[in-house]
């Protein structure tokens, strides 16, 4: 119960602000259709059931008028039992995309706020496979929960609705055994109970190992994927180094964990589905058992027994809701469970920047950057690099230098306010803009303009000055397919890569321009002649440069450098050279 209870918490924490958003009426107004238009079928099942009566009792007399008139009552009853299912099924799925649309939205913004998705990575936390969550898991949410919400709401009604009918029908036949009366009150209803009381547990005894089984489905399965991708994204490193024989032991090991997990839940499965379906075809023939007693003893006509018989089946589906929805249930707790682990986890990564021993990041007047008693750590809290009262001066070009693994790029994230972890502070010129240039750029997949601006829109920047800047940075081929659309990390060498992040630097015109060996694949001559030009086209913007050829200092009027002290490496000034005119 106490499971349960956590769950239903859950699942309302997940539902509920939808229906207090703003697109909250339209969703009740959906929810409020789909809600009546069941209530509505109930009625019409309960009034099929009362056909089932005068129907074969028509049948029994041989009375012809009678079965004409309700041949025609049944199919005005049919007519409206199309048309509600039909509307039920199109608003439901109307629910279902609005809902989905909002929810996808909902935790795209909560992962991709304020680096939170960097921050989740760097946690460690157990939200695997986002994607699969955003993508897959929502959709099954909305559609399963619409799913059993709407069919325990059926359960109850119809329970309520021919729980008073079988009662009456009880008395109307009782139950007649050995040649006598037993006089049982409503005692179609309590074989009802029983049958599915007892149904409901042994079910829930061979069923409950689904519900972790699932779980784990869904994390191998996106897991698989996952490393899929990276084979495909990694594909010409793969080939170089002929690795397809390795990457393909190292997916179908992968899949082995898919495979295993799923023969497990084939076993499971096979225990529970030959259970139900014994169950459910059992169920067909009980009622009959019950009320043929009464029937050969002519305490009722046939078209009582077809009603008795119709309304034990509504009200045995009813009690056994859970039986017939085990697996649903089962696949749906597993993946509320995973969409709270993807909640939990956001919300870990925004407290994070909450807390009082991080690395604070904050705006002020002076002009500078200023790093005070600053102490940046690994996630595990293990000190890294240090810095106290170290400034980086405006329109200063500044070469930082130090051993591979001493923290110069790490040193850079904290400046960007996306590496937390740590002591101190760190204070930034109030409304500048900062620009950081990995050594392996981003471009998302689309047209080549639009890959170039980001994170700009597209029209940001109008196409002759992008065709322009393509040609200052060395990539006149590329001049004429802007508007080709490809996926540019694959598409280009790493040397085109950096060529091309330098010159989304030249067209954004940040204050301060940070590379982290944003040049390292090109050769010297071409990285001079690209330095040159930031300095032609980018005169007020301070740049900060991380690289280990001597060759850069020329470019730089500051050279500073991470020394190791101890355990951890300490930023030190190697003083001011005159660059080269």
């Amino acid at each position: 119960m106490n499971n349960i209870r956590s769950t239903l918490a859950t699942v309302w924490r997940i539902a509920a602000p939808y229906f207090s958003s703003e697109d909250k009426w339209a969703g009740r107004g959906l929810l409020a259709a789909v809600i009546a238009i069941e209530l509505a079928s109930v009625f019409l099942t309960v009034l099929f059931n009362r056909w089932n009566n005068v129907f074969y009792n028509a049948l029994q007399e041989r009375n012809q008028a009678v079965f004409t008139y309700q041949i025609g009552y049944f199919a005005v009853l049919a007519v409206f039992w199309i048309t509600l299912k039909v509307y039920q099924l199109y608003l439901n799925q109307w629910l279902q995309i609005r809902w989905r649309q909002w929810m996808t939205a909902r935790y795209l913004g909560g992962w991709l706020h304020d680096a939170n998705h960097y921050r989740m990575q760097l946690l460690g936390d157990a939200a695997d496979n986002p994607d699969q969550r955003i993508a897959e898991d929502t959709q099954r949410f909305v559609d399963q929960t619409l799913a059993l919400g709407i069919g325990l709401l059926s359960s109850v009604v119809t329970l309520a609705s021919f729980v008073f009918i079988l009662w009456g029908l009880s008395n109307e036949a009782p139950l007649h055994l050995f040649g006598r009366d037993i006089p049982i009150p409503g005692y179609l209803v309590w074989g009802a109970l029983i049958y599915a009381l007892l149904g409901t547990t042994l079910t829930h005894l061979i069923g409950w190992p689904l519900v972790g089984l699932n779980f784990q489905q869904q994390r191998y399965e996106a897991d698989f994927r996952f490393n899929l991708v990276r084979t495909r994204e990694n594909a010409e490193q793969i080939a170089l180094l002929r690795g397809e024989p390795a990457e393909r032991t190292r997916l179908l090991g992968r899949f082995a964990f898919v495979v295993q997990n799923w023969l497990d839940i084939m076993q499971r499965t096979k225990k529970l589905t030959a259970f139900t379906a014994s169950y459910s075809q059992a169920s067909v023939i009980f009622p009959y058992v019950l009320i043929a007693p009464a029937y050969f003893a002519e305490k009722i006509q046939l078209g009582g027994m077809m009603q008795t018989a119709s309304a034990f089946s509504s009200v045995q589906d009813s009690l056994s809701f859970f039986i017939s929805s085990y697996r649903t249930l089962a696949e749906w707790q597993s993946v509320v469970a995973r969409l709270h682990g993807f909640e939990t986890s956001i919300q870990n990564a925004d407290a994070l920047l909450n807390r009082e021993n991080i690395v604070h990041v904050a705006s002020d007047d002076k002009g500078t950057i200023d790093l005070e008693k600053l102490l940046v750590s690994l996630p595990n809290g293990v000190p890294l690099v240090t810095a106290d009262g170290f400034k980086l001066r405006t329109g200063e070009r500044t070469l930082l230098t130090g051993p591979s693994g001493s923290g110069k790029s790490t040193l850079f994230r904290a400046i960007a306010d996306v590496w937390p972890f740590g002591t101190g502070s760190i204070a930034i010129p109030a409304n500048t803009t900062l620009m950081m240039m990995p050594q392996r750029p981003y471009f998302p997949v689309g047209s080549l303009q639009a890959a170039i601006v980001y994170p700009a829109e597209a029209s940001a920047f109008s196409p002759d000055r992008v065709r322009g800047t393509l040609v200052a940075v060395g990539l006149p081929q590329l001049a004429s397919r802007l508007d080709e659309d490809a996926h540019w990390n694959r598409m280009l060498s790493l040397g085109e890569q950096q060529r091309l992040g330098l010159a989304r630097a030249l067209l954004h015109a940040p204050q301060y321009l940070f590379l982290d060996e944003a040049t390292a694949s090109l050769d010297e001559a071409a990285e001079a002649t690209l330095y040159r030009l930031l300095e032609e086209k980018l005169p007020a913007t301070t740049i900060v440069s991380i690289g280990h050829r001597s060759t850069l200092e020329a470019f730089h009027q500051r050279n500073i450098a991470l020394v190791q002290q101890g355990e951890l490496f300490a930023l030190r000034d190697r003083g001011e050279d005159a660059r080269p005119s």
